[in-house]
């Protein structure tokens, strides 16, 4: 019966008995020899194997984003508050009494949109959240600005108290790549923004976990890897490594210890509510490397090193004792896999104690 082995931190010596436990038996040392470490055996076993990188991470939010105002600028008569999620057509913030809208889109708009306009990728963006919104009755979704454009921008700003003009001037909109969840404030009421000035910053909400990679183990770090999150309550979610910077920086010292080399990486959740609100919580992340299955395993303490390199493991007991080389292959913390004239259930030998 095969056996998943993910193994964490030292662990007793252990072998797959009949019943399923793990067992070590003792074979006492020969009295003329009572300096001799004891010994005992463990059966091979055929099992799956991973590594497990550990490291710290805390809960955050995907991608950040920075909401300047645009054209002519004017006064904040009114912001939103930290931590507020702002979506698709509603206001993120105002300039001289008129709300500033949120729309979906990947590149800020830089001029005004009305009829005999040229074609371009933010005349799509624009067609594409009037769709959303529900006022794209009849519009084909595409680079140019048509009749049928200035009549749903009508219908939209009909809808949600706007002047009516058929035009959307620049200033008037946000382009934003999705929800924004307001993090900090960067205007203040009735100040005079001018349209290069930044009002706020937020994330997306999307959660997402930060994690700090020790530079020397980045190599058991890779994109793609999946991840197990303990969360603050101690619940577990799943995850991927979806980016690990190719960039060390400096931690701060800590216990008058140097200061060590780390990489930040990022890790998504499968399922981004298990996050909850908790931003900048501390957690902690196992790593999955890399993984093997069905494979014959030791424990790595039945290794024995040889003179002219590699290793070995003394199989069977008594008279039937006798040392058989091995091929290593997957370490996995107190397990290894082993290839060699070795078979599910033979015993080898290993230090107790």
């Amino acid at each position: 019966m095969r056996r998943r082995a993910v193994v964490a931190g030292a662990a007793a010596v252990v072998a797959a008995g009949a019943t399923g436990g793990w067992w070590v038996r003792d074979r006492p040392a020969p009295a003329a020899a009572t300096s001799q470490a004891a010994t005992g055996t463990v059966a091979v076993v055929r099992t799956d194997l991973s590594t497990t990188t550990h490291v710290t991470g805390a809960l955050g939010f995907r991608d950040t984003y920075t909401v300047f105002a645009q054209g002519p600028g004017g006064t904040i008569t009114a912001l939103p508050r930290p931590g507020q999620v702002v979506s698709r057509g509603e206001p993120v913030y105002d300039l001289d009494g008129r709300p500033v809208r949120l729309l979906y889109g990947n590149h800020p708009a830089w001029r005004p949109f009305g009829a005999g306009m040229t074609r371009g990728a933010d005349v799509r963006a624009l067609k594409e959240n009037l769709v959303a919104l529900g006022h794209g009755r009849s519009l084909t979704v595409d680079d140019t600005f048509t009749a049928a454009a200035t009549a749903a921008v009508r219908r939209w700003q009909q809808a949600t108290g706007q002047p009516v003009t058929g035009r959307v001037e620049l200033g008037a909109v946000t382009f934003q790549p999705g929800p924004v969840r307001v993090t900090e404030l960067t205007a203040k009421l009735g100040a005079t923004n001018r349209g290069e000035d930044p009002v706020l910053t937020g994330t997306s909400t999307a959660a997402a976990v930060t994690i700090s990679v020790p530079a020397g183990r980045t190599y058991l770090v890779h994109a793609g890897d999946k991840v197990t999150v303990t969360m603050p309550d101690d619940t577990k979610a799943d995850g991927t490594v979806a980016y690990l910077s190719p960039v060390a920086e400096a931690a701060p010292a800590m216990d008058g210890r140097p200061p060590q080399p780390m990489v930040t990486g990022l890790v998504t959740l499968d399922k981004p509510s298990t996050a909850g609100d908790l931003d900048r919580a501390p957690v902690q992340v196992n790593i999955t490397g890399k993984s093997v299955s069905g494979v014959l395993a030791v424990p790595v303490t039945a290794l024995v090193a040889l003179a002219g390199g590699g290793y070995a493991v003394w199989l069977g007991a008594g008279a039937q004792r006798r040392l058989v080389a091995v091929t290593t292959g997957l370490f996995a913390e107190t397990l290894v896999e082993v290839r060699g004239d070795l078979h599910e259930g033979d015993l080898v030998e290993v230090p107790v104690g």
